[in-house]
């Protein structure tokens, strides 16, 4: 797929709604310099591009009883069953993340449970039944970097099958 060249408004445009999803469009339009409607078509063609993914506002799992956070990587029985496997983990709610990844693991998800109690009903319960082998969980006493990348594409190469906006 090609990378999409980004000018520096839409630079400017995303790094003022990624550092607040709420901010009116008119004040965004106002920091760049530009008509309010212009930043509304710039915000729908990165939409439409798929730069941008929506917005949405983010709850503390902790505050509303999460207070466990874990990875776990799991070995499948039979890995040709990873799609029925991944569809199985779209029902259980406590799993926010599951990767496709490289090494030992064949997926690598993430969970958030109300305690270690929790944890082991979600591991025992819910995922055993899957048909994993086995599983390694490592418990995250606490995320001490979550952010999203920053935007500044000045240190990206320009490709040939870039398409600008």
């Amino acid at each position: 797929m090609a990378r999409q060249v980004i000018d520096a408004l839409d630079k400017k445009i995303l790094q003022l709604i990624q550092s607040d999803a709420r901010i009116p469009f008119l004040e965004v339009a106002r920091a760049c310099n530009v008509s309010g409607a212009a930043i509304h078509q710039r915000i729908q063609k990165l939409t439409s591009l798929g730069i941008i993914k929506g917005s949405q506002f983010i709850i503390d799992p902790e505050k509303i009883g999460y207070e466990t956070c874990a990875y776990v990587g799991l070995y499948l029985k039979n890995p040709e069953k990873f799609d029925t496997v991944v569809e199985k983990l779209r029902q259980i709610p406590e799993v926010t993340e599951c990767h496709y990844t490289t090494g030992g693991f064949d997926m690598f998800i993430k969970i958030f449970a109300h305690n270690n109690h929790h944890l082991l009903n979600i591991i025992h319960d819910k995922l055993q039944p899957l048909g994993l082998s086995r599983s390694e969980t490592i418990v995250s006493f606490n995320a001490v970097i979550d952010r999203q990348l920053p935007i500044d594409f000045s240190d990206q190469p320009a490709t040939d099958d870039s398409q600008s906006l």
